[in-house]
C-alpha cells in the first residue's frame, strides 16, 4: 500500500498516509492501541471501506479496482463476528461452504477437517448462542478458511479471549503459515501476542506507522540487553559494581542489585559468570533483562501500550 488514507467526515484522519509490503507467508503484526487506525486499515483492504486517498493492492489486486478478486482471495475474521446464535457450527460451516461455491461432497469434507483443525467436533452440532467466547473466535477462523484463501486477515482475533484459547489459536496461526503458506496480516493490541506470531510487525500510532521490522530488531534499535546481579552477602556490592563495571555502564538498584548494560549484547553473560566465580563472589540472583515491545512502544510514541498491562 502506499500513501493509504482514511478520513472521516467531521472527524480526523484515522489512517493518515501509510505505506507498508508484506511478504507471501509472512506473518505481519500490525501493533497499537484502541483508536490507532488498526481496524479502519484491514477494513480498507478488505474492501469493506474505501479509502480516501491512496492505493493498495491485496494479491496482486487493486482494492478499489478489483474488489470481487480482492475478496476471492482472502479470509477475514474481524473483531465482531457475524455468527448467527440459532445456528451450530457445523451449519455455519456448511452455509459458508454453499456460498463459496464448493461442491456438495466437498462441503461436508471441508466442514469436518475445518471442526477437527479448530478443535469444535464434539461441539458441531450445538447452537452457536451456547458457545464461550473462545469457541466463537475459533468458528470464526474456520469460516474464514472455507474457500482456502491465499491471505488471512485477523483484526484482534483474541481479545477476551482466556489463555488456553488464546494459546490454540496462536497454535492454528503458525501452523497456517508454516504448513499452507499463508500470507496473515494480523492487528493486535496484545505485546505479547505480536513478539510471539510475528514475521514483522508494524506499529501504528495515531494513524501513522511510528516504527516497523522484526521484533528483534525493533527491540534491538532501542537498547541493548541487561544483566541485574543481587550478591549473596550485601558487603560484596561494592566488588560486584567494580567486576561488572568492566562489561558496560552500571548502577546500583535500590534492592541491594547492580544492572549492567551489555553493548556487545547478551554473549557476555558466559563471561560474566566466569569473572564472578573466578573472583569467588557468591551471587544470590542474576538475571538478563532484553528490552520489550513495550519499550519501543514507549519509545517511538511517548506512552505505554494500553493492553500491555492486560497480558
Amino acid at each position: 500500500m502506499h500513501e493509504l488514507v482514511r478520513e472521516f467526515r467531521k472527524g480526523p484522519r484515522a489512517v493518515d498516509g501509510i505505506d507498508l509490503a508484506v511478504g507471501t507467508g509472512e506473518i505481519y503484526g500490525f501493533l497499537g492501541p484502541n483508536g490507532a487506525g488498526k481496524s479502519t486499515t484491514v477494513l480498507m483492504l478488505t474492501t469493506l471501506l474505501p479509502p480516501t486517498a491512496g492505493r493498495a493492492s491485496v494479491g496482486g489486486f487493486d482494492i478499489t479496482r478489483d474488489s470481487a478478486k480482492v475478496r476471492a482471495s482472502i479470509g477475514a475474521a474481524l473483531q465482531e463476528a457475524a455468527l448467527d446464535p440459532i445456528l451450530t457450527g457445523r451449519e455455519h460451516l456448511m452455509l459458508q461452504a454453499t456460498l463459496q461455491g464448493l461442491p456438495s461432497r466437498r462441503r461436508n469434507e471441508r466442514t469436518r477437517e475445518l471442526l477437527e483443525r479448530v478443535g469444535l467436533t464434539e461441539a458441531a452440532d450445538r447452537r452457536v448462542g451456547g458457545y464461550s467466547g473462545g469457541m466463537k473466535r475459533r468458528l470464526d477462523l474456520a469460516l474464514a478458511l472455507v474457500h482456502q484463501p491465499r491471505i488471512l486477515f485477523l483484526d484482534e482475533p483474541t481479545t477476551g479471549l482466556d489463555p488456553q484459547s488464546r494459546a490454540a489459536l496462536w497454535e492454528e496461526v503458525e501452523r497456517l503459515a508454516r504448513d499452507e503458506g499463508m500470507t496473515v496480516f494480523l492487528t493486535t493490541q496484545y505485546l505479547e501476542e505480536a513478539d510471539a506470531l510475528a514475521d514483522r510487525i508494524g506499529i501504528i500510532d495515531r494513524g501513522r506507522i511510528v516504527a516497523e521490522g522484526t521484533p528483534a530488531r525493533l527491540k534491538a534499535e532501542i537498547g541493548s540487553p541487561s544483566v541485574e546481579v543481587t550478591p549473596a552477602q550485601k558487603d560484596d556490592i561494592g566488588r560486584l559494581g567494580e567486576l561488572l563495571a568492566g562489561f558496560g555502564d552500571s548502577k546500583r538498584g535500590s534492592n541491594g542489585s547492580v544492572t549492567v548494560q551489555l553493548p556487545g549484547g547478551e554473549a557476555a553473560l558466559a563471561e560474566i559468570v566466569r569473572v564472578l566465580d573466578s573472583n569467588d563472589l557468591h551471587v544470590e540472583t542474576l538475571q538478563l533483562h532484553q528490552p520489550s515491545l513495550d519499550d519501543v512502544f514507549l519509545a517511538k510514541t511517548g506512552r505505554k501500550l494500553e493492553g500491555a498491562g492486560t497480558e
